[in-house]
């Protein structure tokens, strides 16, 4: 069936307070998604040259704070969340690295603005389900957090070829072909899906 080829996933997970800068995992999952035909916003690696956030970023952001100038970590801070939530914005899922040890202020919020445009929003958290924080219980259908890369990817090869999918009342697959004007996906079109559950 091939129904994500021609969506975009967005990357959301730390990066100014873990030691590689979130960027192993994303570098890891991106050709993954890749193969599915799934565009992929990395906030690592953005598909713009506005807002850049990388090590020289975040260090410049430190020594501004060591200094005490906080209105310009403002003026660094303000345009790359705009751009990460604008990626969110136009992402047609998220995939979220959700580690517990880590501080999550922004991807949190990443989250949240996914959630509320009814976006699916899909957990690895690799403390496991048990250790998702309490609240996610309550925004997030269970059945999409996973405790490990693999497991996440079986669940996405389901939600792309498994006629009998479960949507959780979260997925809507289009036909790109309508779209886009072309044949460039070579997808069956779909019609939207709406299911019932939570």
């Amino acid at each position: 069936m091939n129904r994500l080829k021609g969506m975009t996933a967005y990357l959301c997970g730390a990066m100014d307070r873990v030691a590689d800068g979130g960027v192993e995992w994303r570098e890891h999952i991106t050709p993954k998604l890749q193969e599915f035909g799934v565009g992929v916003f990395n906030p690592c690696n953005k598909p713009s040259d506005y807002a850049p956030e990388d090590e020289d970023t975040r260090e410049l952001i430190h020594s501004l704070k060591r200094s005490g100038r906080y209105d310009e970590v403002a003026s660094v801070m303000k345009p790359i969340c705009a751009v990460d939530l604008r990626m969110v914005d136009i992402a047609h899922f998220i995939i979220m690295n959700l580690d517990i040890d880590s501080h999550l202020c922004g991807s949190y919020h990443e989250a949240f603005v996914a959630i509320g445009q009814k976006k699916p929003v899909i957990v690895m958290c690799k403390q496991g389900k048990r250790n998702l924080p309490n609240w996610m219980f309550g925004v997030v259908p269970h059945q999409m957090v996973f405790i490990n890369w693999s497991e996440t990817l079986e669940y996405l090869h389901h939600i792309n070829e498994d006629e009998n999918v479960k949507h959780l009342n979260r997925w809507r697959f289009f036909d790109f072909n309508k779209v886009y004007g072309n044949d460039q996906f070579a997808i069956r079109p779909q019609e939207l899906y709406e299911s019932g559950g939570n």
